[in-house]
């Protein structure tokens, strides 16, 4: 395969993802939310700057009800890159530090890792940043509940 195959091939695989996300949970869809990159344990995902999303009209800064809301959906897509297939998960707990504001009229970017999963329960780390992960806006700590069945979509290794 072609370096411009696989690009192509992975491309293609972002795509799916994307659209399972979108269809499995609306409000990532009415959010705007997409996925940027994944691999094994890990996901990158985008919450596109939108006036509907403004929390305050005078600073034009990102409400941070969505900025919780992508850190919580992408650290689910960590999950699910973890465990190689689509099962049902709940969100345990996830505790969110706001660390400043989002800047106005910017997208925001998320990387999750799942960086253990047991039979039951699943353990994230995630930042929501702009451009660098060395100046997050927001970090999260999550646990996800892991039910039994489930399809496989991801291959080991993070391959869909």
């Amino acid at each position: 395969m072609s370096d411009d195959d696989a690009a192509d091939d992975r491309s293609e695989r972002i795509a799916l993802l994307d659209a399972g996300f979108a269809a499995a949970i609306p409000h990532n869809r009415a959010l705007g939310m997409r996925f940027i990159d994944y691999g094994p344990g890990e996901a990158q995902m985008l919450l596109p700057y939108s006036e509907r999303l403004i929390g305050n009209p005078e600073t034009r800064v990102l409400h941070g009800g969505a900025i919780s809301a992508l850190l919580d959906a992408c650290s689910g897509a960590a999950v699910f890159t973890k465990l190689g297939l689509v099962a049902s998960i709940a969100t345990l707990d996830l505790r969110i530090d706001y660390l400043k504001p989002a800047t106005p009229d910017r997208d925001v970017v998320c990387t999750a890792r799942c960086f253990k999963a047991t039979k039951h329960v699943a353990f994230v780390r995630a930042l929501a940043y702009h451009d660098d992960e060395s100046d997050p806006i927001a970090a999260a700590a999550g646990s996800f509940m892991l039910f039994e069945g489930g399809r496989r979509v991801v291959q080991s290794g993070g391959s869909p």
